[in-house]
């Protein structure tokens, strides 16, 4: 399957249906549940969930639907998975509980080890992107679909995109260095796969992400920043893959722009410190 593209009005009706999920939750009292890493997970993760490989399973019977909420595959099972959809039903669970908006469905195919068609909607805002590899990438609002390309690094101002509930002394030390070398970077918060889209529409120029993720957090933005002429690397240099091991953490890594701030190697130095 190669025509990616025809997929994305009907990935994004999914999504729609699934913010529409997560929203009736929201709007009233929901309990918060945690899962054995004691992160949180509430009835709109699992009602998103269901909606999803719903829809998924609708539109491509025949591929695999791997999503936060659905329980792991065995790796001698997915080793073998060359098509899959990878989906966090809702990114940003402790966005969503601190009622704050800034939570989204992220929906991607997987080909080959590479996301090739990405989908973000943040339903509390509205905030819809897309991304498809070798075409392009979009952000939807009311006058309809918005190409996206990354910025240049402008001069003298950087600005960063930076977790909102995940902050730590590495970023601090970036902050740091780039106030050293390129001058006092600007810092916008805010929760989930949303940080990696700003990159991608030009707000920010750089996302460091120095702890853990999961491969169903990262695919669906990645593919809508490479899209938009970014990049999402490890720090070794290398684009961030999928299934390619039977654990399902990411490195840490960085999205960026057209280039970035400072020398990759004093980045990774950040990083270890």
């Amino acid at each position: 399957m190669n025509d990616w593209l025809s997929l994305r009005e009907p990935v994004r009706t999914i999504a729609a249906q699934a913010g529409e999920a997560i929203m009736r939750v929201y709007a009233g009292d929901f309990d918060i549940m945690h899962k054995a890493d004691d992160s949180p997970v509430t009835e709109a993760d699992l009602w998103a969930h269901r909606v999803i490989k719903s829809g998924l399973k609708a539109l491509t019977p025949e591929l695999p639907v791997l999503t936060e909420e659905g329980g792991l595959p065995d790796w001698s099972v997915r080793q073998h998975w060359s098509d899959y959809w990878l989906v966090d039903p809702l990114d940003g669970t402790r966005e969503f509980v601190k009622r704050n908006g800034e939570f989204s469905v992220n929906i991607a195919l997987i080909h080959q080890n590479q996301p090739v068609l990405g989908v973000v909607y943040a339903p509390a805002t509205g905030a819809e992107f897309a991304g498809v590899r070798g075409v392009g990438s979009w952000r939807f609002t009311a006058q309809g679909a918005q190409p996206l390309k990354v910025r240049p690094l402008p001069n003298p101002t950087i600005t960063l995109a930076l977790s909102r509930s995940h902050g730590s002394r590495r970023e601090q030390a970036l902050i740091d260095a780039l106030t050293e070398h390129v001058g006092e970077p600007q810092v916008i918060r805010c929760g989930s796969a949303l940080k990696t889209c700003l990159v991608a529409e030009g707000l920010a120029d750089l996302y460091p992400r120095f702890g853990p993720t999961s491969e169903w957090d990262t695919a669906a933005s990645q593919c809508v920043l490479e899209a938009a002429g970014g990049q999402l690397i490890d720090l070794n240099g290398q684009r961030l893959t999928y299934n390619r091991r039977a654990v399902v953490l990411n490195p840490s890594f960085l999205a960026y722009g057209e280039s970035l701030p400072l020398p990759l190697a004093q980045l990774a130095r950040i990083s270890a410190e």
